[in-house]
């Protein structure tokens, strides 16, 4: 197995060194099983969005694309599908992914007023608070 870093990943997609992008090509297509941590991923959607301009969305599909290629894991995939899925209804990522990991957690603590309001839309089941 071998694990793939942010910018290995977003080579794939935006093609901006060929060099760089065939080669990691190449590495995806030579059969290894790939891991991408979580932290890569969630390092992928911040640079495709705030460096490349892709709008969540379509990071979004790629995402979901790239790990349902053969042999592509990653940590508590139900977790980052549950993220995924919220962020396509209006989540933050980095949010989405902080609530999904938070597990058996009987509640998610923040001061952001957005989120909360946003989590109770695209997450109904995770209970969100406020301090205090």
């Amino acid at each position: 197995m071998i694990a793939l870093d942010t910018n290995v990943v977003v080579r794939l997609l935006v093609n901006d060194d060929a060099v760089q992008a065939r080669r990691a090509r190449t590495l995806l297509a030579a059969g290894h099983d790939v891991r991408l941590p979580v932290t890569v991923l969630l390092e992928v959607e911040w640079v495709l969005r705030s460096a490349y301009g892709y709008p969540a969305p379509q990071v979004m599909t790629f995402l979901r694309a790239l790990l349902g290629l053969p042999g592509v894991s990653t940590d508590n995939i139900a977790a980052v599908a549950a993220a995924i899925a919220a962020c396509e209804q209006g989540l933050d990522f980095a949010d989405a992914l902080h609530l999904a990991l938070s597990g058996d957690a009987e509640r998610f603590y923040t001061f952001d007023a957005n989120l909360r309001r946003r989590a109770l839309r695209a997450m109904p089941g995770v209970q969100v608070s406020a301090p205090g």
